[in-house]
């Protein structure tokens, strides 16, 4: 019997100084059996700071190759942006970069997400945006964030702040390019 996916319940303050974006957010994320508390929480803060009118995950979850973790879509349905995690493929980011008319990769392994794009051509490489989240911060958050959590999360002038109860993680968000 297959194991099914585990809800985990985020209310989140997010203050997105350096986007001028304010939100209080109320997610439910579905964490598939194999998917790591670091990837969620990357996925999570990826949503946050992508944050616009229209995102959303994907229903398709892990599996889907043909959907991106989180996308924005205008209201009638057109998807804008594909937001992927991690270190996506390069044939994967050049079907995105094709269908999508802005594509951005949240990680925390720029050197992987460059390699992996080194592997082959890929349509429209250098608009392709990368944000890199830095520092302790994402192995700090899978250790004491657990189904539920109320989370403030703040970006300000490249620092990346995640308050959990009475205790502020930092880390760093950085914009760079898919190209080496």
């Amino acid at each position: 019997m297959a194991l099914g996916a585990t809800v985990h319940h985020f209310e989140i303050g997010l203050s997105d100084v350096d986007r001028g974006v304010y939100e209080t957010l109320d997610l439910r994320v579905a964490r598939h059996p194999s998917e790591s508390m670091r990837w969620l929480l990357l996925r999570t803060l990826a949503y946050c700071l992508a944050y616009e009118e229209g995102i959303g995950f994907s229903k398709g979850g892990l599996s889907a190759s043909d959907e991106p973790p989180i996308a924005v879509h205008d209201p009638t349905g057109v998807r804008r942006a594909w937001i992927d995690v991690g270190s996506p493929g390069a044939d994967r980011l050049h079907r995105a970069a094709k269908a999508t008319p802005r594509v951005a990769i949240f990680t925390a392994d720029l050197a992987a997400v460059r390699r992996e794009a080194a592997a082959r051509a890929i349509h429209k490489a250098e608009s392709i945006e990368v944000w890199v989240i830095g520092g302790p911060l994402l192995g700090q958050l899978e250790e004491v964030v657990g189904k539920s959590a109320k989370l403030d999360v703040l970006r300000n002038d490249g620092g990346l702040y995640v308050t959990l109860g009475a205790t502020t993680y930092e880390g760093t968000i950085e914009r760079a390019t898919i190209l080496g």
